[in-house]
């Protein structure tokens, strides 16, 4: 292997890797087509280097593993990488483009997580499964009753003991079979819900012993649900340079269009993770509902936003200060104390 090498890309498949070496000024070295189970024994007689590599799947546990071999491991966001392939693409010249990129001083990177915060977001990740099919199995019973003339409430509790009540009430309407098929709807949403109580369960005790959970859960608006995905998110809040930044990541900034010297501020960017969106922004709207009965200045400032630009945008802009909040508990390791009038 040559000496000179001070930088290896590596595109990351399921079965075959392919890597490729530069050195100080740029020039390739060094390239290679690697099955899985050669990779980590080549990369353990390399001297140490810096590795860069596109954020996808498996890329966490492959950037744990590279590191424990004394190499430096950037992880970098695929649109940031694209523009340095060339001509055709195929794997080898992916591999080139992340080389190239990595080497980049204003490129950013993207944190490579803990098992523990892909243990929580696994756990986010099929709990919004869950709701996703039972919201379908909603929607479903409710356009096959609608057929027959009986309109069910909306959400899924309400829905399904509502389906209890007609199967008995509606039986002249119903026959044999679609009382039967109703009634195997009826139990698979009950046995989501029990799933979907279970995974809750399991996110508000992680959230009760996590310390910083517990210190972003004294923020208003920020649930064990928004707190434990939010550590599962930001492994390392002192990345970002302050809480702009950090709500500039979650997309909850207006996006900038500028030319000729013009500027033209449009809606939310909406970059970043979207759950984290729908988890911040329904909490916003849930404080909007006692602002009245408050003094505080932050429930001052909210009133007044609310008669200048409406609850939509309100509930926005204090998911905003809310990232920006949370970027400030995770650094500082303090509570949030609410400002008095």
């Amino acid at each position: 292997m040559k000496p000179e090498m001070s930088v290896l890309g590596i595109d990351i498949t399921q079965r075959v890797f392919h890597a490729v070496g530069m050195d100080e000024r740029g020039r390739i070295v060094w390239r290679k087509r690697l099955s899985r189970h050669d990779l980590m024994p080549l990369l353990a007689k390399l001297p140490p280097v810096r590795i860069g590599m596109e954020a996808c799947g498996g890329a966490h546990d492959g950037a744990r593993r590279f590191r424990e071999h004394g190499h430096e491991v950037k992880r970098m966001a695929p649109q940031f990488v694209k523009p340095y392939g060339k001509a055709n693409k195929n794997d080898s010249r992916d591999a080139e483009a992340s080389a190239e990129a990595v080497t980049r001083p204003t490129r950013r990177f993207v944190p490579i997580k803990d098992v523990d915060q892909q243990d929580i977001q696994a756990l986010h990740r099929v709990r919004e499964r869950l709701m996703g099919e039972r919201t379908a199995l909603v929607h479903a019973v409710h356009g096959l009753l609608h057929e027959d003339g009986m309109v069910m409430p909306k959400g899924g509790s309400k829905c399904r003991q509502a389906v209890v009540g007609k199967r008995e009430s509606e039986k002249a309407k119903l026959t044999p079979l679609s009382q039967e098929m109703l009634w195997q709807v009826v139990e698979e949403v009950a046995a989501l819900e029990a799933q979907l109580a279970s995974s809750q369960e399991k996110l508000a005790t992680l959230a009760q012993t996590h310390p910083a959970c517990q210190r972003l859960m004294t923020i208003p608006g920020i649930g064990p649900c928004t707190a434990t995905a939010l550590v599962a998110a930001v492994r390392d809040a002192s990345a970002f340079k302050n809480g702009r930044q950090c709500a500039a990541w979650l997309g909850l900034v207006p996006r900038q269009h500028a030319t000729g010297g013009k500027e033209r501020w449009l809606g939310i960017s909406t970059r970043g993770d979207s759950s984290l969106r729908q988890l911040l922004i329904p909490g916003a709207r849930a404080t909007l509902r006692w602002v009245g009965r408050k003094t505080d200045r932050r429930s001052h400032w909210m009133r007044q936003l609310v008669e200048r630009r409406g609850t939509n945008r309100t509930a926005v802009a204090v998911a905003n200060k809310n990232a920006r909040i949370v970027w400030a508990r995770l650094t500082s390791h303090q509570d949030y104390q609410p400002a008095t009038s």
